[in-house]
């Protein structure tokens, strides 16, 4: 069986017909996990014991946290490739993913207070972990502004590559906050090393609305990085032969 050879889409030439294929596909798994999901979430799932209602936000803000954690990582991965590997195309997806994970972030930080009132009377503490996740989202704005401040792409890079991968370190301390200081946010209810400490009925609907907002960020990161490719190569000949651009 022939093995696909998946560098050759490591070009932004290769790599930008396929992405158009691929955009797609993972929009209509945003909306199918979206839609189960939601119905899940806010029409199945039970009303919870002490929080009542309110306890719903929790989701849009805890997948909403996941990815701003986890989209962070990956630009940061993509960013050391370009660095590392000198590739093009590296750089551009990492630029591509940055304000998806800026709008998760800040997605979390206004969920997070809206839920935060009714449970502690206040909508902003300087909590371990808000105040983590609220440096997170500036760590994001900073890679958008740094890279838009500098008019050479791979120079922008570079220097974004730097931002991002000192900006890592913020991950663990996000992730860990909850147990390495005392905070009045509460502990993970979802863990790789115990069982979760909610209803499966819950659990599925935060998986099921993660799962949503994971195609979301694809599909959207995707076309993003089509369009940054038409703007970086727009002097090349294969750009200047394709058919959406002659109409």
């Amino acid at each position: 069986m022939r093995l696909i050879n998946w560098f050759r889409f490591s070009s932004p030439q290769s790599f930008y017909p396929l992405a158009a294929k691929m955009i797609p596909v993972f929009a209509a798994l945003a909306v199918v996990f979206g839609v189960v999901g939601a119905y899940v979430s806010f029409f199945v799932a039970p009303t919870d014991a002490q929080q009542g209602e309110a306890y719903r936000i929790i989701f849009v803000h805890v997948p909403a946290s996941w990815l701003s954690m986890f989209l962070y990582v990956v630009m940061a991965f993509w960013a050391a490739v370009g660095v590392s590997m000198n590739t093009r195309l590296a750089g551009m997806l990492a630029s591509a993913i940055a304000p998806t994970g800026a709008m998760f972030a800040f997605l979390s930080l206004w969920t997070g207070s809206l839920w935060g009132k009714p449970m502690w009377g206040t909508w902003w503490v300087w909590d371990a972990r808000l105040t983590s996740e609220l440096i997170l989202f500036f760590l994001y704005l900073g890679f958008i502004a740094l890279q838009s401040a500098i008019d050479d792409p791979r120079r922008a890079d570079r220097a974004g590559a730097v931002l991002a991968l000192v900006g890592v370190i913020n991950i663990p301390i996000i992730y860990f906050s909850v147990q390495w200081w005392n905070t009045l946010h509460q502990g993970a209810s979802v863990s790789l090393t115990r069982a979760p400490s909610m209803a499966k009925t819950m659990l599925t609907g935060m998986l099921l609305m993660s799962l949503a907002f994971w195609m979301y960020s694809i599909a959207v990161s995707l076309a993003r990085a089509r369009a940054i490719i038409l703007e970086r190569e727009r002097h090349t000949a294969w750009v200047e032969e394709l058919p959406e651009l002659k109409q």
